[in-house]
């Protein structure tokens, strides 16, 4: 049962309409709607607020401000990121584009919407610093950064070994801003009963969001109530919940009713976070058989004044390829711009990028095929902890990509290879993602009727939860799946790390796989025979609860490099005449441990392909610098890839077993697909024309003009 392809067990309800997202929330009764008003300025202060023609307009119930918004704690950085504080509407200072100056509430949301427009706000705009690549812009050192890794890392003497090698690429690639945009808009709807606040939500981690709410109204944890059962996308951007949670539950205490408040496509832009950009120097210095004697990575990035958000970039090559001198840093440079936070694939997206890429530059210049220069310096054990690798097939990776492509009959001459008016290219790159392991419980529990219900708070953002855990309790309990009832997405059961990392999976269904052998001792049954035990045993049912550790109690991840990983293939067409680029095909061979469910898994890693061919290609967020907003917030102007642009991708993947990760031996799955994908696009492009764009996305403008002349 473990590891089949079955349809998803929510597939009925989403396609009929009757799975419910936040929003669509019924069962509180009638409900008003707010609407967020935002500030024109990016850096400043308000002077003027007037909300009189606003409360005038039909339907408007309330206009909350700064001058009647209830007191709010401010953030503990001693906390999560995600489960801080979150105060909205505190004073009349202006930190950045958009932030809400007032909720305009009405009994509809197109009269919410109509009002918002007639507040009428007036401001004193002070300099603000919005330039991530300005002259002379200071950098700060990060104690550390993102997921707990050190900020620098240091083995061997890096600047000595560049200095004797016998070859050296110092290149400096740039990634822009980018954006996690699910199709389901940021919504919640909140509703008080006495001092408890129920809040329907669309998030990621049901657990920080309660933790977020309580925090910032003072709250205790028990005192919120958080139901986040259907989540239409997330990719990063609904780990926390954003302003639209905390202005509705403000908004429901003070009119005592019912509040929805979503934000529109435009306002998730600056409200929900982004990648930050980054700039990065990649310095490998080799011998001439191609032995990596020195590997140099310094990224530099955009952060949040104020922020301690800094992405962990350069940490995806601190395992990756073997080189005895290495050193690796990061950066940051404070803007007066929204805060950043994870989008899919932290860290390894952009950072994989600027070090695959180098690679395959370091390939050319030896003239070396870029698979045997990659296995020429895999590493036996990890090259800065000295630790084994758990379970490692980056080698098998390559070789069966290389097989299925036809990576043999690529032409080693760039820009050789014609299709007609197309120059066609093939690159490839690898995919390396840690995998995590957060603290989580699961409870199972039979009925005396033979329903058995799997429990937790975890979240399903469209990777296939409800599938995976019901699929897990059919297998070790021996019953069948359509007796599995999956109850998940609400604080009141119990927690788990949520959907994130790509460790929603393995660490929820290890939970249960430990809560199933737990109940069938308690029963004192074996798999298979339960259902008749508990029917005859049991009158009011039973149950157990199973957990996991934090990986930082768990003595494998200390003894282990534990990750996924994969290899990248693309094809690319190039138009010889206009610089245009068309994927051609695209397969990705990855190992990720025990696979759950071969369908959703194959669906995921699909997406994060697509999301790095995005990210090559399309994706590029632009900040106006005289005031500080990102211009291009629709999807008119962010451009993402549609079905013509994708027209054949692939994902293997390969058997396996990680025991050092867990007992289901599976690794993380949603994004080690969009890890080293951007660079394997670049590459291929490289390959067709013979021009090196290190800036991403690759453009038309930035290809054209270094084109070969057509003959």
């Amino acid at each position: 049962m473990i590891g089949a392809p079955l349809n998803r067990v929510d597939g009925p309800l989403k396609v009929s309409g009757r799975a419910t997202y936040s929003y669509e929330e019924q069962s509180l009764g009638p409900t008003l709607y707010g609407f967020v008003v935002e500030s024109a300025i990016a850096h400043g202060r308000i002077t003027m607020i007037d909300t009189s023609l606003a409360e005038r307009a039909p339907g408007v119930r309330r206009v909350i401000t700064h001058r009647d918004a209830p007191p709010q704690r401010q953030p503990d950085k001693t906390r999560a990121s995600y489960g801080r504080a979150l105060p909205v509407l505190t004073g009349t200072e202006i930190r950045t584009f958009a932030q809400p100056v007032a909720l305009v509430v009405a009994r509809t949301f197109e009269q919410a919407r109509a009002a918002a427009g007639m507040v009428r706000v007036g401001y004193e705009i002070t300099p603000g610093q919005y330039d991530f690549d300005a002259p002379g812009a200071s950098e700060i050192e990060q104690p550390s950064v993102n997921a707990g890794y050190p900020s620098d890392s240091s083995v061997g003497d890096l600047e000595g070994a560049l200095a004797t090698a016998q070859l050296v690429i110092d290149r400096v690639y740039t990634t822009p801003y980018a954006f996690g945009l699910p199709m389901e808009t940021h919504a919640c709807v909140a509703a008080w009963d006495g001092d408890v606040v129920t809040a329907y939500c669309s998030t990621q981690m049901v657990a920080e969001a309660q933790s977020r709410i309580a925090s910032t109204f003072g709250l205790a944890p028990e005192k919120v109530h958080v139901v986040s059962r259907y989540i239409g996308g997330g990719f990063g951007s609904k780990l926390g919940v954003s302003v639209e949670t905390i202005l509705a539950v403000m908004a429901a205490r003070a009119l005592g009713e019912p509040v929805k408040v979503t934000l529109t496509r435009q306002q998730m832009f600056h409200h929900t976070g982004h990648r930050p950009a980054s700039r990065q120097r990649v310095r490998l210095g080799a011998s001439r058989d191609g032995r990596l004697v020195a590997f140099g990575h310094d990224a530099t990035q955009k952060q949040s004044r104020g922020s301690d958000y800094v992405e962990q970039t350069a940490t995806a090559g601190r395992s990756l390829y073997a080189a005895p001198n290495r050193r690796s840093t990061h950066r940051a440079i404070p803007l007066d711009l929204p805060e950043a936070g994870d989008v899919r694939a932290p860290g390894e997206a952009p950072g994989l990028f600027a070090i695959e890429s180098a690679m395959d530059e370091l390939a050319y210049t030896l003239d070396m095929d870029p698979i045997a220069l990659r296995i020429a310096n895999e590493p036996t054990i990890h090259p800065e902890l000295n630790v084994p690798y758990s379970h490692r097939r980056m080698v098998e990776c390559m070789r069966e990509g290389a097989q299925r492509f036809g990576w043999d009959r690529r032409s080693k001459v760039p820009g050789s290879t014609r299709d007609g008016r197309w120059l066609v290219g093939h690159g490839m790159a690898a995919a390396i993602r840690p995998h995590y392991q957060s603290e989580t419980s699961v409870r199972v529990r039979i009925d005396a009727d033979g329903t058995t219900r799997v429990q937790c708070d975890m979240t399903d953002i469209g990777t296939g939860t409800y599938t995976v855990l019901a699929q897990t309790a059919s297998e070790a309990l021996g019953v069948p799946l359509e007796r599995v009832r999956v109850e998940i997405g609400d604080s009141d059961l119990p927690r788990t790390g949520g959907s994130g990392g790509s460790w929603g999976a393995s660490n929820s269904c290890n939970a249960l796989l430990r809560a199933c052998k737990a109940l069938l001792e308690k029963v004192g049954a074996p798999a298979g025979g339960v259902l008749a035990q508990v029917a005859s045993q049991f009158p009011g049912g039973v149950e157990a609860i199973g957990s996991v550790a934090s990986q930082h109690d768990e003595p494998s991840y200390s003894k282990y490099s534990i990750a996924s990983y994969g290899a990248h293939f693309v094809e690319i067409g190039v138009d010889a005449d206009t610089g245009e680029i068309r994927l051609r095909r695209m397969l990705g061979v990855f190992d990720v441990g025990r696979v759950l469910n071969e369908k959703t898994a194959r669906s995921q890693l699909i997406g994060g392909m697509i999301w790095g061919v995005s990210m090559a290609l399309h994706e590029e967020g632009v900040v106006d610098l005289r005031v500080g907003a990102f211009v291009n917030r629709d999807f008119a102007q962010y451009l993402v890839p549609v079905h013509a642009d994708v027209p054949c991708v692939d994902a293997i993947v390969l058997d396996g077993f990680d025991d050092a990760a867990n007992e289901l031996g599976a690794k993380g799955v949603g994004e080690v697909g969009n890890c080293g994908a951007s660079a394997a696009v670049a590459n291929a492009v490289y390959n067709a024309t013979g021009v090196r764009v290190c800036e991403l996305p690759i453009t038309i403008e930035k290809l054209l003009p270094h084109l070969p002349a057509r003959r």
